[in-house]
């Protein structure tokens, strides 16, 4: 793996009496696109904070360029970009009005402002919109335009909290196509907070959070296949029945998780009729497929990942 550029080491943060995230412990590489999974609630925007230099962690250490999060932040901010999930855009300026103003708290004024702000246009491919006041644009133009702010000092590493909030499904398939483009052409390193599981696809490397703990880590494909063979769902009268039958008949383990069964099996599909065959009148519905990110997060954790309401200090 290439040289690190983010080293976080015994993270642990706390909001008054809820752990936010419990010793986490991970390294992202330079030129990678790293992605925090997770529920609401899990970690990921703690994290986010801490490594935008935002608050300052409980207790452990976080490393970014080899600067320390807490005792050199200054130093953190000048070699990172920062892509909030809430808006942050001034609807009533033009995108070069925005980029203009961000550059100035960046101490770009000028020649080099104009050609930062030109270079950003084209790589986001909004060089038309330019002029346009930034209410006219879609969801996803706009979000292009917060990726621009966070792109035009050049820093080393971009960090999104959630960028696919809000979007469409197209406009989320861009937006990684721009988001891949953009480590290509400009080398950045990517770290990217999200709930969504298909685009969690996109990333490199990803570690899945949930309540504050670091449950998996790996390529998306790495962590697929440690799930195993291919998961059998199984919708039952009685679930907790057919799996004391499963056991016995089969000795197949499986799990319940919202009243359904859950069954991890090499070649799942050929053993589908032998348990429909097995318990004639029992199951309602049986399903097999290849193991999803979302089979990664149950085999991990026992439960879905579900995005409940959080206490709204962390999500």
């Amino acid at each position: 793996m290439n040289e690190s550029i983010v080293i976080v080491s015994d993270l642990t943060h706390d909001y008054a009496e809820r752990r936010a995230l419990d010793n986490v412990s991970l390294a992202i590489a330079k030129n990678e696109i790293f992605g925090f999974l997770g529920p609401n609630g899990g970690g990921k925007t703690t994290m986010f904070k801490i490594l935008s230099t935002a608050i300052t962690p409980t207790s452990g250490r976080a490393e970014v360029c080899g600067y320390d999060v807490v005792k050199r932040s200054s130093e953190v901010r000048r070699h990172i970009g920062v892509v909030f999930q809430s808006p942050s855009l001034d609807v009533k300026l033009t995108v070069r009005e925005n980029l203009r103003f961000h550059g100035l708290l960046h101490g770009l004024h000028g020649t080099t402002a104009s050609q930062r702000i030109d270079d950003v246009l084209i790589h986001l491919k909004l060089v038309d919109r330019a002029h346009d006041t930034v209410e006219m644009l879609s969801g996803g133009l706009q979000r292009r335009v917060e990726i621009g702010k966070g792109l035009l000092h050049r820093p080393d590493v971009l960090i999104l909290d959630e960028p696919s909030t809000g979007l469409d499904p197209g406009a989320r398939r861009d937006l990684w196509d721009y988001l891949l483009q953009l480590r290509k052409e400009t080398g950045v390193t990517v770290v990217v907070t999200s709930h969504i599981l298909d685009e969690a696809e996109h990333c490199d490397r990803l570690v899945i959070l949930d309540k504050g703990k670091l449950v998996a880590i790996g390529t998306p494909d790495k962590l697929k296949r440690e799930v195993g063979g291919e998961v059998i769902s199984i919708v039952a009268k009685d679930p907790a029945e057919a799996r004391i039958l499963l056991k016995r008949k089969f000795k197949l383990a499986s799990t319940i998780v919202e009243n359904t069964i859950r069954v991890e099996k090499n070649n799942g599909h050929q053993f589908v009729p032998k348990i429909v065959e097995a318990f004639p009148g029992k199951i309602e519905a049986i399903s097999v497929g290849k193991p999803t990110l979302e089979d990664v997060f149950i085999h991990h954790t026992g439960h879905r990942m579900r995005n409940e309401e959080s206490s709204g200090v962390d999500t």
